[in-house]
């Protein structure tokens, strides 16, 4: 079976481009080759900046014939089916066939497909996968149709066995496949012909190309660690950088400069920051001070002066971008020394929402709810108000005008040139997080009472004006914000009465145009709402659980029970209810609950009466009856003080003890006997056993 080497060589492709569209070359041109008939062992996509690459082992050299019948419409059926038909098929009338078929004759069609050379069907899988490639932005040059990324110079197209190699005919807008490509622009010898994909490889690396960007990826942080360690220093892990970078260069040389002292007093992050954004550079650390002394630059040459003319010009445009962040921070301290009310000022005349108001009114509404929070998040109320009245201002400085990505990090640090207590500080800084998955939750008190009231004020703010996320579209990021609010309460362990904080919709009636939605209108508008909104949060909720192994089933049960808008509650009790239920107790308690409930709904919807009082031991006729009796008395007396101290566990495990003689009870008695008042007594004391379950969870949602 013949390999087959495909290559797209290019002007240069922006590198964040490439991870993609190696997938995507490797999907369309698969996908077709399996569509059309043919198989392959193995495939491998590789990037350069000026290459796609794609790489398939063991691909057969023709497709199946293929054999399709296809059943069309009766003899008799009109004239305009039979020509759709037709149409559909490819074929004539007098070449379908006329079968029997129950009580009337019908057409069938029988299509055949011969087997189709692989060259063939390479070619217009090539050819269609390059015309429709997905690239996010394209463009066309000349006077031809054909759109790319950037110019597209050659298209090398092989297949090759052990008796040698063939190029592939085909040709694309002008451009005719061969067997030629090109190594590094500057350092390679000029155009070469391949025979297989290792000749391809071998000769690339030797043109001064590494094919493979993991590799790339590799020799440029192993460089970039040994240069900074000689130096005695430390490279920051960048590993969005270090990808973007292998796409930069097809021969990676790192190369280390050092910062001028002049810029040394300048935050760390505002380096790393401005290098990365600006010159795609590493940063590297003292680390016995943490501050950022050196860069790590990676040409793309091996240079005769190993280098010292590239550092020189990338030392002189740092040394323009670090004077502009320098002279922002200078100014921004100016400010923030001041008291920033220009900054305050300013941010009255920026709009949040057109129908929320300006950032300073937001900044007003998040500074009264972090207050509210406070106390139940262990802070003190006036140092979480002053932390969310000035946890924005940073929003008007030129640094962040320039970095918008240091919003927050820079409020930390103005707060502190302000001289504000060290939690105010901290809360300008992390009352963003967690911004994703992966990011920390604060802990600090302070911190958490205004990172709760943002995201508050934000889901409140736009569930009020009827902005909610629908389907996939979730342009203002409520999910993240509500996920954001889950993962602060449970990291915290904070007791939060979410309904009562959702309320806080009052901000929004109480202007002089106030909201009318629904049929509803004030009070009733914001009892309506909240619920919407918790809604919304116990979904997130569920999401967040789910990857954590708990059933949706689980968590409905416990959404049943009083409480539920207190989250930390919530899932201690979905956590506890887990654990019972995958226990060999509680998977055999549940099977006794759910028949004990079986029977008793039957019997009430066929009596037309509620089961639900009077049930006395006087009237048990078994051992196994009287026992349930006592079983029951002792779980109520076990459950009360464990729900009371919200023991989730230890109710589980009191409940977990009615598992024996309810079998017992429902071996030894029928329910439905003639005597009536023992019959009612029976299903009374089904009720009990109802009640004891479903005080603890709402075992009628649990699945199973």
């Amino acid at each position: 079976m013949p390999d087959l080497l495909i290559e797209l060589f290019s002007e240069e492709i922006p590198a964040r481009m490439q991870a993609k569209a190696r997938e995507d070359l490797k999907k369309l041109v698969t996908d077709g080759l399996v569509t059309a008939g043919l198989t392959y062992a193995s495939a491998g996509a590789f990037s350069t900046p000026r290459r796609l690459t794609l790489a398939i082992e063991g691909l057969t050299t023709e497709s199946r014939p293929v054999r399709e019948e296809r059943k069309g419409p009766r003899t008799d059926a009109p004239v305009a089916a039979l020509e759709g038909f037709l149409r559909s098929t490819g074929l004539t009338k007098d070449q379908l066939e006329v079968r029997d078929d129950k009580k009337a004759q019908v057409y069938f069609a029988v299509i055949e497909k011969p087997g189709r050379q692989a060259a063939e069907i390479i070619a217009e899988v090539l050819e269609t996968a390059i015309r429709n490639f997905p690239w996010p932005k394209s463009m066309r040059w000349g006077s031809g149709s054909l759109r790319w990324v950037r110019p597209l110079q050659s298209i090398l197209c092989l297949m090759s066995d052990e008796t040698g190699s063939t190029i592939v005919p085909m040709e694309v807008d002008g451009i005719r496949a061969g067997n030629t490509t090109e190594g590094h622009r500057f350092m390679g010898a000029g155009r070469f012909a391949v025979s297989s994909f290792d000749d391809y490889r071998a000769k690339l690396l030797k043109n001064k190309v590494m094919l493979d960007a993991s590799e790339r990826e590799a020799v440029i942080w192993q460089g970039a660690t040994n240069l900074a360690f000689a130096a005695g220093l430390e490279l920051v892990e960048d590993r969005g950088l270090l990808a973007e970078v292998a796409g930069l260069v097809e021969w990676p040389v790192p190369l280390l400069g050092r910062i001028n002292d002049a810029f040394l007093s300048l935050p760390p992050e505002v380096l790393q920051t401005s290098m990365k954004e600006h010159q795609k550079f590493f940063s590297a650390r003292n680390p016995k001070t943490g501050r950022i002394e050196g860069f790590v630059t990676v040409a793309n040459i091996e240079a005769a002066d190993a280098g010292a003319a590239i550092l020189k010009g990338n030392q002189k445009v740092l040394t323009a971008r670090l004077s502009d962040a320098k002279f922002f921070w200078e100014n921004d301290l100016r400010e923030a020394k001041a008291g920033m009310s220009v900054w305050r000022q300013g941010l009255e005349s920026v709009t949040f929402h057109n129908k929320l108001g300006s950032q300073a009114e937001r900044i007003a509404r998040i500074a009264t709810l972090a207050a509210e929070i406070a106390p139940l998040v262990g802070a003190d109320a006036a140092v979480a108000k002053q932390a969310a009245e000035v946890a924005k201002l940073d929003l008007r400085s030129a640094m962040v005008g320039e970095f918008p990505e240091l919003q927050g990090l820079m409020g930390m640090y103005y707060a502190q040139a302000a001289g504000l207590p060290e939690a105010v500080a901290k809360a300008a800084r992390d009352h963003y997080a967690p911004l994703g998955p992966s990011d920390a939750v604060p802990t600090d008190p302070v911190s958490v009472a205004v990172a709760l009231a943002d995201k508050i004020d934000t889901l409140t703010g736009f569930w009020a004006i009827d902005e909610k996320p629908t389907g996939s579209k979730d342009p203002f990021a409520l999910r993240r914000a509500a996920l954001g609010v889950i993962r602060l309460v449970l990291g915290n362990g904070v007791r939060l009465p979410l309904i009562s904080l959702l309320s806080s919709f009052q901000v929004y009636l109480d202007k002089e145009t106030s909201i009318v939605w629904s049929g509803f209108e004030g009070d009733d508008y914001i009892a309506w709402t909240s619920k919407s909104l918790l809604a919304f949060f116990h979904d997130r909720l569920k999401v967040f659980l789910k990857d954590q192994g708990i059933r949706h089933d689980v968590i409905d049960a416990c959404l049943a029970m009083p409480g539920a808008d207190d989250l930390t509650l919530l899932v201690k009790r979905a956590t506890a209810l887990q654990a019972f239920l995958t226990s060999e107790d509680g998977t055999n308690l549940l099977q006794g609950f759910k028949r004990a409930n079986n029977i008793l709904s039957q019997a009430e919807t066929k009596d037309g009466v509620e089961y639900s009082f009077g049930a006395d031991p006087k009237f048990a006729e078994s051992d196994e009856e009287r026992a349930l009796f006592t079983a029951l008395d002792l779980a109520e007396q076990a459950i009360a003080p464990a729900m009371k101290q919200e023991d989730f566990a230890a109710a589980m495990g009191a409940i977990a003890q009615l598992r024996a003689p309810i079998d017992a009870f429902f071996t030894a008695v029928q329910i439905n006997t003639d005597n009536q008042i023992v019959r009612r007594n029976r299903l009374n004391l089904l009720h009990r056993i109802r009640a004891v379950c479903t005080g603890v969870a709402d075992l009628t949602r649990v699945d199973g």
